[in-house]
């Protein structure tokens, strides 16, 4: 059937080891934190009152709806680099605009009651926009069967190879509610009124980007530039066709420094040829409900590397337990990393359909 789900997608860690062992993460906040890397600092004046929190168990659009109430505004008032996770210790940059305006004396006090600790204030000119940080620290503690000296064979192949950059189940919804509504209203005709956030448009967006990886992890191309390839420079925007791939390009692929790209669906005309545009037209043919829904919804084009590189990667055992120390560039899930290193439920996308 045309737009079916899947249960889960490939691992590639599974042609050199075999499938994971079994492993937790996440039982507690304290073993999942995430702290945003913004890439510059704000000014110390203007109009934009930046605050850098601290939250356990909310997510970020929580946090916000908490913040513009306390200082009696609406939430477009206030901004946000990224969504982080709600089961996690998670540090990040918000913005309000208070022109000419002070902070509410409490508002430090009325967030810290509600699970936000306030840890730094200061002043830019600008909102704080999304996608505008750099990356993402994740500092994680996993624990079971997996921990063992095969769990280290994998990291080192992973720090060295790269990792599929799959957005993570936690997109989709739990059991992938939001995926399937999203099915259901891009088959009827997207209105922002049912879809106010843009959820549901990046749910969709997110399946078919992992849907065009899995098929690229199914030949091994996910980490190897082919002919019509659209390269992206690791750790920026900055992107270019590959009309042939010559000896220097395959050795700064192999080194990380280039990644193969993938389409986030919508408007426009995909920058991809040859073999590259191969994988995007049979994602197309057999997701056509979803990628014309987009298409009318008005979402333009764009792209994602296909890989993400695992940057200052560190891994301490102790036993039944293991530390992970990373950053992801924005946008890159640490889910897509863990899918890869352990078995649980939580990492694959299963659905009620």
């Amino acid at each position: 059937m045309s737009d079916s789900l899947p249960s889960c997608w490939p691992r590639v860690s599974e042609a050199e080891f075999g499938p994971p062992r079994s492993g937790e993460f996440r039982a507690t906040p304290e073993d999942f934190v995430v702290e945003e890397v913004l890439g510059f600092a704000p000014e110390g004046q203007g109009e934009h009152l930046w605050l850098w929190i601290e939250k356990r168990g909310l997510t970020t659009l929580e946090v916000v709806r908490h913040l513009a109430r306390a200082c009696g505004m609406t939430p477009r008032a206030i901004g946000y680099a990224g969504m982080k996770d709600r089961i996690a210790v998670t540090r990040q940059w918000l913005s309000v605009h208070l022109p000419g305006q002070q902070a509410p004396e409490d508002l430090a006090a009325r967030l810290d009651a509600l699970g936000v600790r306030v840890l730094e204030q200061v002043r830019h000119p600008r909102k704080l926009k999304r996608g505008v940080h750099r990356a993402n620290r994740f500092q994680l503690r996993l624990s079971g069967a997996a921990i063992n000296d095969e769990l280290e064979a994998r990291w080192a192949w992973l720090c060295r190879h790269g990792v599929p950059n799959l957005f993570g189940p936690q997109r989709f919804g739990p059991a992938g509610r939001n995926l399937i509504r999203a099915r259901s209203l891009l088959a009827r005709g997207w209105r922002k009124r049912d879809d106010r956030e843009g959820m549901l448009l990046s749910a969709a967006r997110s399946y078919l980007f992992n849907e065009l990886t899995a098929l690229r992890l199914s030949d091994g191309s996910w980490r190897h530039l082919v002919a019509g390839d659209v390269a992206i420079l690791d750790g920026t925007a900055s992107q270019f066709a590959v009309d042939a791939v010559d000896a220097e390009l395959g050795e700064r692929a192999s080194r990380l420094d280039l990644h193969p790209s993938g389409v986030l669906w919508g408007v426009g005309t995909s920058l991809a040829r040859g073999d590259a545009l191969y994988y995007e037209n049979a994602i197309a043919e057999r997701h056509a409900v979803l990628c014309q829904g987009l298409e009318r919804a008005g979402v333009r084009m764009a792209r994602r590397a296909l890989r993400m590189r695992l940057d200052q990667p560190r891994l301490e055992r102790d036993g039944r337990e293991a530390r992970l120390d990373f950053l992801l560039p924005r946008g890159s899930f640490a889910t897509a990393v863990l899918r890869e290193l352990i078995d649980h439920p939580t990492l694959t996308l299963s659905t009620e359909a």
